[in-house]
């Protein structure tokens, strides 16, 4: 059966001496495997369009069960800007191994919409650690381990809160706080709005260091204490802040 699907190239494996497997993340069909006869020559018109993060409309030979083949690309973006910058790439990355982590996890079509407006956010150079935080925030939903964000994780007041802890799970307010460190208000405030905003409609954002630290560091701990995955991309994320990157 042949069908046109819009997706994305998520990864890509060598087949063969002259072909490849490209895994097609879409919005209708999931996670697609796809063999690309003859990419790897050089004069073939695969060559250049079947690399990871392509994103476009696929001409595919689909097969429900099994390996399907691909017969020509619609490319709608290359995302040239991230293919061509270090940090950039590895952002986009690591989202592309987590996205495949949490699709397993729950197959809503939200995610793909979500993971695609990142990438276009990152490639139109918007802070890539900032849309990667605020990526990380809405697959929390989606791995099933949203913290409380909308008021205090003890006592579910929604006023005078002053912190954010993955120890305890959500937002701390004044009176239930106990010896966690104060977080900077717009580090609290910035976490609840990530959470809700629409990454598609973002204009502009302006981001002290200090802060995107603070969110930064209150996501990778919540996800080593409650996410369960090894991700092989944010270890190399995490050198690269130490390097100042």
């Amino acid at each position: 059966m042949i069908k046109k699907i819009e997706g994305i190239i998520i990864s890509e494996i060598d087949y063969k001496e002259t072909s490849k497997i490209i895994n097609i993340f879409s919005a209708d069909h999931g996670i697609i495997g796809v063999i690309a006869h003859g990419a790897k020559k050089l004069k073939n018109p695969f060559k250049a369009s079947t690399s990871k993060l392509t994103y476009g409309l696929f001409h595919i030979n689909y097969k429900e069960k099994g390996l399907s083949s691909l017969i020509a690309i619609d490319v709608i973006n290359n995302f040239k800007n991230i293919k061509k910058d270090l940090v950039k790439i590895s952002y986009a990355t690591f989202i592309s191994e987590l996205v495949t982590q949490v699709y397993k996890h729950e197959n809503n079509k939200n995610i793909y919409q979500i993971y695609i407006d990142s990438l276009t956010k990152i490639d139109e150079g918007y802070d890539a650690q900032v849309i990667t935080n605020i990526f990380e925030l809405k697959m929390l939903d989606y791995l099933g381990i949203r913290p409380i964000i909308d008021s205090c994780v003890n006592c579910g007041r929604t006023n005078n809160i002053v912190t954010i802890s993955s120890y305890k799970g959500g937002y701390l307010c004044k009176d239930c706080l106990t010896n966690e460190p104060v977080a900077l208000s717009k580090t609290v405030k910035l976490i609840r709005m990530f959470y809700y905003v629409d990454i598609g409609k973002i204009t502009k954002l302006d981001i002290s260091d200090r802060v995107k630290y603070e969110i930064n560091t209150f996501i990778d701990d919540y996800y080593d204490r409650y996410a369960g995955l090894y991700l092989k991309s944010k270890n190399f994320l995490k050198n690269l802040n130490k390097l100042g990157v």
